[in-house]
């Protein structure tokens, strides 16, 4: 793969107009104002990153988790392309300057297709189909449209949220960039190849577009024809995911103290394990001069921040060919030297026993499943028998721009995920109890 190829400004459904458009603002910057713009992103405001949304502590949600990914993702790709440049310096009249803006945007857009309630969220869509009352359809669908459905994945949905054409809407969906649709799929393959895991990049539905993608992009296909479909990553996939992890982390680790599951010194001390000693010793006495715990918690996760995003910078430009050859293997936090990589490995390892299997964290994973699987089982009942008069009363709660009367069960199902996925976890819980009669509008 070549730079020159990878970073088009051509724009999904518009391509036609590719070459009219001359204006000072970026199409790269242009993609981050239409995503920060979107009725999507703003209803990431209510939709759980890892704890559950309190009132009396301000925690992170999917949309705060966004604008630091994005953040993140800037300054990595700024730093990247800086280093790039110096060393092609036969790059200066292409986009490669512009891999900052890219990855920003990318950043703002990787978690647009999750459900609610998380990560759990994804889970229940998928085991509705594998384990609950979804098994009875299995044999109305292909293997390629089931595995889409057992495999249901937020990446694979945000791809499809940002180029799907719905009802009422324009060709392209979003109209983003090439680079920046690119920049998002996490994992290029189709679900037939996910295996065990929860992970792919593109539905049934939307494979011939991202074909289309990598092939204006110049990404290699790892399959054969006739093959389930396998690409390499676009290069900028790694920064996205880089800064995701890297926020996932260092976030909940400081939104752990906050909610008192971890105390200020063993957050402190989780901490302090990226720095070296010179670096240890000014930031320690940094802390001694700012008394407020808070402040000396964002003051160290700040600085761990500094130093993931400098190293993952020296680890991608470093396997710059293999990244273009395909033959990168791994994430780069992987690649990183010793000490940092054990330091984040340490803070995982922390944030799995003490944070992610908190009761707190537990119960809404389990509301999550109720909610979600509830609300498929009536929803896709109503689309598939539409007739009865009460299939029409759950109908009419769908938006318009849901096309449940597609002319195939997969269409109609992807419909019905379509709508849910899109939900914040405040409206989902209200429709939940809604049905079940819990809760009635005044009368």
């Amino acid at each position: 793969m070549n730079w020159k190829q990878l970073i088009s400004n051509k724009r999904f459904g518009l391509e036609f107009l590719h070459e009219a458009r001359k204006e000072d603002r970026t199409e790269f910057q242009r993609d981050y104002d239409r995503l920060i713009f979107s009725a999507p992103f703003r209803r990431l405001q209510n939709k759980t990153q890892v704890f559950p949304l309190p009132g009396s502590i301000f925690v992170h949600n999917r949309l705060t988790h966004s604008l630091e990914v994005s953040c993140v993702g800037r300054s990595l790709g700024n730093e990247v392309a800086t280093i790039l440049l110096q060393k092609h310096p036969e790059l200066h009249d292409s986009h490669l300057s512009e891999i900052g803006s890219i990855v920003s945007a990318a950043c703002l857009a990787h978690d647009l297709g999750n459900p609610p309630f998380g990560h759990s969220g994804e889970k229940a869509i998928g085991t509705y189909f594998s384990e609950g009352k979804g098994l009875t359809l299995k044999p109305l669908l292909s293997a390629a449209e089931w595995e889409d459905l057992t495999h249901f994945e937020g990446n694979a949905n945000a791809f499809r949220l940002l180029t799907h054409q719905f009802r009422g809407r324009r060709p392209g969906g979003f109209v983003m960039t090439y680079s920046t649709l690119a920049s998002i799929v996490k994992y290029p393959f189709s679900s037939q190849l996910a295996g065990k895991k929860q992970k792919f990049g593109f539905f049934l539905s939307e494979e011939d577009d991202y074909r289309r993608i990598a092939e204006e992009l110049g990404i290699v296909r790892l399959s054969r024809e006739g093959e389930p479909a396998r690409y390499a990553r676009h290069p900028l996939v790694y920064l996205v995911e880089a800064a995701d992890d890297i926020c996932y982390q260092m976030m909940d680790i400081e939104d752990a103290y906050k909610l008192k599951i971890l105390t200020l010194q063993e957050t402190k001390d989780l901490y302090y394990r990226f720095f070296s000693p010179k670096r240890l010793a000014h930031i320690e006495e940094i802390c001694r001069m700012v008394t407020d715990a808070n402040e000396q918690i964002a003051y160290l996760r700040s600085s761990a921040i500094g130093v993931l995003i400098k190293e993952c910078t020296r680890v991608f430009t470093e396997h710059e060919e293999d990244i273009l050859a395909g033959t990168f293997e791994g994430v780069l936090i992987k690649h990183m030297e010793p000490q940092i990589r054990e330091a984040y490995e340490n803070c995982s390892r922390t944030a799995f026993a003490k944070i992610y299997h908190s009761k707190d964290v537990v119960d809404i994973e389990l509301a999550g499943f109720q909610v979600i699987s509830t609300l498929i089982d009536l929803m896709v009942e109503a689309v598939r028998h539409p007739d009865k008069a009460y299939s029409q009363l759950l109908i009419n709660r769908i938006s318009k721009q849901y096309d449940v009367e597609a002319p195939t069960l997969y269409g109609k199902i992807q419909a019905v995920l379509d709508y849910i996925s899109g939900m914040t976890d405040v409206y989902a819980l209200d429709l939940y109890r809604k049905i079940n009669g819990n809760s009635l509008p005044a009368v």
